[in-house]
């Protein structure tokens, strides 16, 4: 029988090769004009993890009573907001290096992909259970750039290394951060049913950045 982490990568696996491919073709053509609206599209994302992990700890305590996947994950996502908190504001520094105003992810309301993309976790993790929240942090944190591509892309659109904190940042925290959380998953005393629900958020997570990155409009 494979534990919870395997069978989250299986089901992972299965739609990555198509969210690889978006990627890759969302850099095809001038890279160097799209970076600055991929960075504010970023920003509509990334902001809200920190509440997003405080709503999962909200949830995760007032349950830790009476259930024991609970109250082992208050203390996964109270560690993890503190190592996420400011992550946001590296892209406004981003924007800032590239000339950008760096308030500008914040003068529009983001689209209906982000709001799709994120909202659905805090249905999850309120209206079932925040151990679904799980399967949003295997995908946005289990792959990220390596320095090897980032350093690529830093050729290829010939901006300032300053332009690029963020993606130099997480190819470095990045991997920690997902073999932490492959250990968690292996260590909690999860249902089926719950195992599924991270699955299903993982899926979701997938698909949404699909439909965001693939339209080609990488703004808010």
């Amino acid at each position: 029988m494979i534990g919870a982490g395997e069978a989250l990568r299986a089901k992972i696996e299965l739609v990555l090769p198509g969210y690889l491919a978006t990627v890759r073709a969302m850099w095809d053509g001038d890279a160097a004009a799209r970076y600055p609206g991929y960075l504010a599209m970023l920003h509509t994302v990334m902001r809200a993890s920190v509440p997003l992990l405080e709503a999962a700890l909200a949830e995760c305590r007032a349950r830790a009573d009476r259930d024991p996947v609970a109250g082992r994950l208050a203390g996964y996502y109270a560690r993890h907001a503190r190592e996420e908190r400011g992550h946001d504001e590296w892209v406004r520094q981003d924007l800032a290096a590239l000339g950008e105003d760096p308030d500008g992810p914040l003068a529009h309301a983001p689209g209906a992909a982000v709001a799709g993309l994120v909202g659905a976790q805090y249905y999850w993790l309120r209206h079932y259970h925040p151990c679904s929240l799980l399967g949003y942090i295997a995908v946005v944190e289990g792959y990220p750039p390596s320095p090897g591509w980032v350093g690529w892309l830093r050729r290829t659109t010939g901006h300032p290394a300053a332009a690029f904190r963020t993606l130099t940042r997480h190819a470095e925290l990045d991997p920690g951060h997902r073999d932490d959380l492959y250990r968690l998953l292996g260590d909690l005393p999860l249902t089926p049913e719950q195992e599924s629900a991270i699955g299903l958020s993982a899926l979701h997570t997938l698909r949404g950045l699909i439909a965001l990155l693939g339209t080609g409009q990488t703004g808010p």
